[in-house]
This record gives structure tokens, sequence and C-alpha cells, in this order.
């Protein structure tokens, strides 16, 4: 139910921004609006105010909206209502209009993103784990527990900026990138890491890996910090704040050494080495054997003793006075912005997998992730995703705010609107694009779904 409001909640304020974006301007410029709607399809309420010549709705389908504007192409104008028709204002105005939706989207991502900063952004910091090996960063001779301070010159203040900077380069075809980092003992060292290797597969969430970048994590000790009730570990005897000492006869170091070795033995009796109160045990126990997608593993039903202090140390709060917080979230806004148009356009030339296109399921599972992580997690979504829209909705597709851009910008270097035949020519191209997207975007959340 979380993640159905959410992202309900999500759809209305970023279509509501998008289409005031068109109204208002459409207003400012004169044009007769005859109707604003949330929604698709059957109309659930219809307003008309005092003094108002447009129907506000709420319809019953929750995936995006519109404004209907007075146009002779939609239907017939009475003589003395030309002036306030779409299609008679000039060619400039009728840009206007069409660029503020997404322009609108843009704004607010702005305005989100200046209050975020301006309050505090809770985020990981860029510190690196285990440098993989084999990768573009073992050959940089990155090294574990150094902290990124900037990517050619620009300055890195947490994980998910360094993400989106080194994304921004790849997709620009960089083949390499300034590194400015400091070790643990607080030198200041440099590397060039090596673009070249990452291929149009490796662009998605997990991009990093491929150049063998992962953020730092406490080692994890072999201790119990909490049983499953009647779980096959607590019917063995184990208890909280015991400690496991190995497994078969091999030592265990840390928690994911016994994570391998249970998902190892599903059915087997194993040999557990504990240590509790000083004291030195033996333990029998059989893991249960649960399948994960082709594979069996083994489970014991038991989870670690955490630190919370080690793990809240990687973080910092990304925090700016309120001039300063505008700036950066300008520059955020449109960072995200060029590396968002760019993903689109390697998409359309192959250069990158179409499988990173998500659809409204995909979107609807991160609403409700964000909205259960807090409020400040929720504006963060909502100031991606307006993004997302404002750039798709620029887009020269027909149907799209971008596909009417394009037919305006021709016209005025042509001097002359285009033909009614391109116009209906290009509905049916957009429809078809439209409806493609949508359909992969879907599968790709089913795909990710199952």
């Amino acid at each position: 139910m979380i993640t159905l409001l959410a992202f309900i909640g999500a759809i209305a304020i970023l279509v509501v921004f998008h289409e005031l974006g068109h109204y208002s301007v459409a207003r400012w410029c004169g044009v007769k609006v005859l109707r604003f709607s949330v929604g698709f399809g059957k109309e659930i309420y219809s307003k008309r105010f005092k003094n108002s010549e447009t129907d506000w709705v709420i319809s019953a389908i929750p995936l995006g909206g519109y404004v209907k504007m007075l146009d002779e192409r939609e239907g017939k104008v009475a003589a003395d209502e030309l002036h306030s028709a779409f299609n008679r204002k000039p060619v400039l105005q009728r840009i206007a209009i069409v660029v503020a939706g997404p322009a609108a989207n843009l704004l607010l991502a702005i305005f989100l993103f200046w209050a975020l900063f301006i309050y505090g952004v809770p985020s990981l910091k860029p510190l690196l784990g285990e440098v993989l090996p084999h990768t573009a960063a073992e050959a940089a001779s990155l090294q574990a527990q150094e902290t990124i301070v900037s990517i050619n010159e620009q300055a890195i203040p947490s994980w998910e900026q360094m993400s989106w900077v080194l994304l921004d380069l790849a997709l620009q075809g960089a083949t390499e990138a300034r590194i400015e980092a400091r070790t643990a003992q607080g030198e200041i060292v440099r590397h060039e890491l090596s673009l070249k290797a990452l291929t149009s597969a490796d662009m998605d969430e997990n991009f990093l890996d491929s150049l063998g970048l992962q953020p730092y994590q406490p080692v994890v000790r072999p201790v119990i910090g909490k049983l499953v009730e009647g779980g096959v570990a607590q019917r063995a005897g184990i208890l909280m704040d015991d400690k496991i000492l190995s497994v078969d006869g091999q030592d265990i170091e840390n928690w994911k050494d016994l994570v391998e070795a249970v998902r190892a033995h599903p059915g087997q009796l194993m040999r557990l080495e504990i240590e509790r109160n000083g004291t030195l045990r033996v333990l029998d126990l059989t893991p249960e054997a649960t399948d994960e997608g082709d594979i069996t593993v083994g489970k014991i039903g038991a989870a670690p003793h955490i630190d919370q202090r080690e793990f809240d140390a990687l973080m910092t709060n990304v925090q700016y006075a309120p001039l300063a917080a505008f700036g950066h979230a300008v520059r955020k806004t449109w960072e995200i912005s060029k590396v968002s148009l760019k993903a689109l356009g390697k998409m359309v030339t192959g250069d990158m997998s179409l499988k990173n296109l998500s659809g409204p399921i995909t979107i609807a599972d991160y609403a409700g992730q964000s909205a259960q992580m807090g409020l400040v997690s929720y504006i963060n979504f909502l100031a991606l995703i307006s993004i997302s829209l404002g750039v798709l909705n620029l887009l020269p597709i027909p149907l799209l705010d971008g596909g009417h851009l394009l037919y305006y910008t021709v016209e005025l270097i042509k001097g002359s609107p285009m033909p009614d035949k391109v116009w209906e020519i290009g509905q049916k191209i957009g429809i078809a694009l439209l409806v493609t997207l949508m359909v992969l975007a879907f599968f790709n959340d089913l795909s990710r779904l199952f």
C-alpha cells in the first residue's frame, strides 16, 4: 500500500507541475484553456471555479495528465474567440507554451534539490572499499580506504556524486578520469583511471563494479546478533552473542566466510566451533536447503551483530548555505539532465543497452522504497524523476512536447506552419514509437521482477 500511494503521489505532483507550466504560460499568452486534467480516462472529479474558463479534472488513470487548449485543429472555434485559440498565436508564443511543461519539471527539481541541500542530505562518503582485481581501478593503483576528493578538478562530497561524474565522463566518451584521493594516513595522491574498457553492456546501475570500484564496508565479525524464532541455528543451541570460530575445521574470519560456508552446504551436517562467554563449544547443525533461482543454498536463520557506530561513521551530511545550495541545486539538475539525455541517445544508437529503460513497475518500486526510507529520500526520488520527465518530454518524438517543438522550430525557419498531413503522419509515428517504448519498458520491469 505504501508503494502504491508513494507512486500515485509522485505521479500526481510531477504531472501537476508539468501541466501548470503549460497552463501558466498559455494564460500569460492569452490562450483559452478548456481543461486541466490530472490522469486520463473517466472523470472522477470536475470543478470549474468562479470567473474561470477552465474545467479542473481528476481522471481515473493516474499515469499522466494534459492541458486542453482552444484550438481550431481540435474543433470549431467561434469567431469572437479566435484570438484566444492556440493555433492563432505567434510561433514563438507556441514554442514558449510547449517548452514550459518540461521547464517546470526541471525548475521543480532545482527547488527540491535546493531544499535538500539547505536541510542537509545524508550521503555515503566516497571512501573506497576493496579494489577489485584485474580492473581499471587496480591498474590505476587505487587503494582500499582512500577517500575520493575530486575527479577532473570537480569536488566529490559523496559516493553518489562520484558515480554521476564518472558516468557522465563515460557517456561523453572520455578515455580517462583524473582522480585526487586522500589516503587513510591523510596523504594526497593522484590517479589516472582508464575508462576505455567500459562497454555498452557495462552502462547500468552497477557500472562502478566494472571499473573495480566499490564503497568501503566495515568488516562484520562472525558474531550472532539475531536468530529466527524456531530456525536451524536456534534449534541447534546457538545463542545471541555467540562468536563462530570455525566450520568443519575451517577458520571463520568474518561473517562473509560463515555465509559462504553455510550456503555451500544445503541439507548437509556441519560442525561449528563457537566461543560463548570465554568458553569454547562445539555444535552440529544442518542448514535448511532453499532454492534461489537455479541453485540450492543453505540457510540457518541467523544474522550478524552490527556495530551501528561503524556504519554511521561512513556517512556524511552534504549541506550548504542557501545561496550556495541554490548553485549546487542548479548544477546537479544540469548534470543529471546531461547524463539522462546522453544515456537516451546511446540507447537509440545502440551504444547502451535498452535494458536500462525502466517503466512504471520499477518507478513504483523505487517510490515505495524511498518513501519507507524517509522524507529526504522521497524528495530526492521526486527530483530525479522530475528531471527524467522533463528530459523525456523534450525528445523530438511526435505527441511529446519535443515533437511539437520540432514542428514549431521548422515553422519558424520556413515561415509557414507544417501541413496537416505531416501532423497526421507524425501522430501515427509518435503513437507507434511511444507504444514500443512502453512495451519495452514494461518488459524490462517484468524481467527485473521475475
